[in-house]
């Protein structure tokens, strides 16, 4: 038996990384996943090595209609939904003075814009059972992730769109929490530090990335990686594994009186100007 048995979540930009490493933890524990990622083959390769039952919807998340399509897959699979997991994103990064219209608007988004949509869509599919199961006297917790950076927290220099949107999903996190919080919908967010994944690989290594119609090409220069790990407590980066733990342990049932909240999971990276 596993803690998350009959459970359905749904995690974006599940394709790979730090996505891929919470589908394959909650699967593991028992949960019917619904896995969205833009790129269909690396998300069904995940899901053909998952224990438990998946469905994979490909998709780009920020077009009309695909988070409504998200949330509809996943109920029409399996009925019911209990935990979403709002990962999907990338950065697309520049100076103040450097940053176009269409680029800031592109964070906001993919980081802001859909994980709103999202959950929007997901409302009813949460709302409606928990007023039940109230009325009942019943206490079932259902989890809301929102996946942040201590960029959106405290800054980062040379990141002014993606910090801006983080920052508004961490709104969205700390608002909603309080909607929810009687209904048992557990929302929070993980902000995390220098995680390596394709975003923060060298620029030579990370590849690219298709949304909104654009080729973002990924990675940050060796110097920053460099300075990101000598600025973090424990002297390196993390792996996609350890940051999913953090994501794992808000949909978990050990997180049931932990609401509102914003999990730093960074090996304490200092970005300075703490809030």
């Amino acid at each position: 038996m596993g803690e998350l048995d009959d459970r359905v979540a749904i995690v974006t930009g599940a394709g790979r990384g730090i996505g891929e490493q919470v589908a394959r933890k909650l699967s593991a524990a028992g949960a019917r996943v619904l896995l969205s990622d833009v790129d269909g083959d690396a998300a069904a390769a995940v899901a053909a090595a998952l224990p438990g039952p998946a469905v994979v919807r490909s998709g780009d998340l920020t077009a009309p209609g695909e988070p409504d399509a998200v949330v509809a897959a996943a109920v029409d699979a399996w009925g019911r939904l209990d935990i979403v997991v709002n990962n999907a994103g990338y950065a697309w990064d520049g100076p103040i003075h450097k940053v176009s219209d269409e680029q800031f608007q592109a964070m906001l988004d993919i980081h802001t814009v859909v994980p709103f949509r999202i959950l929007r869509a997901a409302a009813p599919h949460l709302r409606e059972p928990a007023k039940s199961e109230r009325a009942a006297g019943r206490e079932v917790f259902r989890k809301v992730v929102n996946v942040v950076s201590l960029a959106g927290v405290m800054g980062n220099a040379g990141q002014v769109a993606y910090a801006s949107a983080k920052g508004g999903a961490v709104g969205l996190t700390r608002a909603l929490a309080k909607e929810w919080g009687a209904l048992k919908i557990n929302v929070n967010a993980v902000a995390f530090g220098f995680i390596d994944t394709r975003l923060t690989a060298t620029a030579e290594d990370a590849g690219e990335v298709e949304s909104g119609g654009r080729t973002i090409k990924l990675g940050i220069p060796a110097a920053a990686r460099q300075g990101a790990e000598a600025a973090t407590a424990l002297g390196r980066s993390a792996t996609a594994d350890e940051a999913a733990r953090g994501i794992y342990y808000l949909c978990s049932p050990g997180s049931d009186y932990v609401h509102g909240q914003v999990l730093n999971v960074s090996g304490g990276l200092q970005l300075g100007m703490a809030g």
